[in-house]
């Protein structure tokens, strides 16, 4: 039977009858932040200790750090050990990152612009205090730029900020309905990686370790494949090193100003739309108004595949119809399309293994702001296999991509889904029944 809810006038407004208002310091067993050990002391890090920096709260469950400490860092230094099912939040950081909050599934130490909050049990479950400050961002946002020009999030500032509680089993419910659908959301971003590093797996073999099977089915090189000398060193006879710039056109985005407006509304791929390579979910790109004259050379295709010029330059990621209709999506200044004449997926894996992120010293220019730029990349040069080599191999990498695509759409649906449940279900606007549990 559909329960009846109620409201009650609080401290904070109104509210769901039989939820309660609290602080969240009369709620949790500790809130703390951390500290950094001198990183001028390599005898501090390259341990076997997480360490927690505010930015990697971008991740929605903490599982490993990017970076380790020892225990002679933990000893001589103010860091301090969050623990799993501790839920952190980013009190400082640039861009979105300040507010974010994460859930911790290890033990990690934390820096000192993370905030631990430990849940007391008893009266608050883990998952519901992640999911409540989830919901508040926009507020945890506005709260910390009240309290200084640069904006922090402080433990007496989240420490006392109230919270609405219904009872403990009715937060349980609620906060497995959300964790459950972001824990889907999690195995589709695992399963992509997956998926990910075996394409890149096949382009190592065949077009690195030259061990694409020849005509009878068995390794190339290791069979006894022919090889000749070229100016990339040795290569399968019958193949070449060509340049990019031959293959295809490089094109920088467009730009435009803050509050610019015309005649035709666009979806605009940003930088960070190619780092999480999401392009093409409409919903996740930013919408903007231009002129149609000024944008239409800036139109996408399907197989086009897009460059970070700057910001995060060097990442790369391909255009696919597989993600939708590309109907009036366009692409920023701070990126490069790159359009080619006859498109596949072989010079994207080449782009991709070039790992022109991580060796922006041999591919980049610039000076305060490193940048990938269109000569850099028309005269990089690469091995062309064969037709019929290439032709083999695009046909397996792209039943890879459609399954790594068709993840990226359900994730895409499943974050929607939690998004318009998330502040419904913390407000009490949807009640879940305590007595049926999943």
């Amino acid at each position: 039977m559909k329960r009846q809810t109620k409201f009650k006038q609080t401290e904070i407004g109104m509210i769901t009858e039989d939820w309660e208002v609290k602080e969240l310091k009369e709620v949790t067993l500790q809130i703390f932040s951390g500290g950094t050990p001198n990183t001028r002391k390599e005898k501090y890090w390259n341990g076997n200790l997480p360490w927690l920096s505010s930015g990697e709260t971008r991740q929605t469950f903490i599982r490993d750090t990017e970076r380790k400490i020892t225990k002679e860092g933990v000893d001589n230094s103010s860091t301090r050990l969050a623990k799993k099912e501790d839920v952190v939040v980013a009190g400082a950081g640039q861009g979105h990152t300040r507010g974010q909050p994460s859930f911790c599934l290890i033990d990690t130490y934390i820096n000192q612009s993370v905030v631990v909050l430990r849940a007391n049990k008893e009266k608050l479950t883990p998952f519901f205090l992640f999911y409540n400050l989830l919901s508040r961002y926009d507020e945890l946002r506005q709260l910390s730029d009240a309290q200084s020009s640069r904006g922090s999030l402080t433990t007496k500032l989240l420490a006392d900020l109230f919270i609405k509680l219904p009872e403990l089993e009715e937060q349980e419910i609620i906060s497995k309905i959300l964790s459950d659908l972001d824990s889907k959301i999690e195995l589709n971003q695992q399963m992509n990686k997956h998926l990910e590093a075996i394409g890149q797996a096949i382009f190592k073999r065949w077009f690195i370790d030259f061990e694409f099977p020849n005509e009878k089915g068995k390794p190339y090189k290791s069979s006894g494949g022919e090889m000749v000398k070229s100016e990339l060193g040795e290569i399968p006879k019958g193949w070449k090193v060509e340049k990019l710039g031959d293959y295809g056109m490089f094109k920088n985005g467009i730009n435009y100003l803050r509050g610019e407006t015309g005649d035709t509304d666009f979806f605009i791929a940003n930088v960070r739309d190619i780092a999480n390579n999401k392009l093409l979910l409409k919903n996740s790109l930013d919408n903007i108004s231009l002129n149609m004259k000024k944008a239409r050379d800036y139109l996408l295709k399907d197989k086009d595949i897009l460059i970070a010029r700057s910001a995060s330059p060097g990442e790369v990621c391909e255009v696919s119809l597989v993600l939708g209709d590309l109907d009036k999506v366009i692409y920023s200044g701070f990126s490069i399309r790159y359009r080619l004449n006859n498109p596949n997926n072989y010079l994207y894996l080449f782009l991709i293994m070039q790992r022109l992120k991580e060796n922006l010293s041999n591919f980049a220019v610039g000076t305060t702001l490193q940048s990938v730029n269109q000569d850099t990349l028309k005269n990089m040069k690469f091995i062309l296999p064969e037709n019929r080599v290439l032709e083999k191999f695009n046909r397996i990498i792209e039943q890879i991509l459609e399954r790594v695509y068709g993840n990226l759409i359900q994730n895409n649906n499943l974050s929607q889904m939690r998004d318009s449940l998330l502040p419904r279900l913390m407000s009490g606007k949807i009640r879940v029944p305590v007595e049926v549990r999943a």
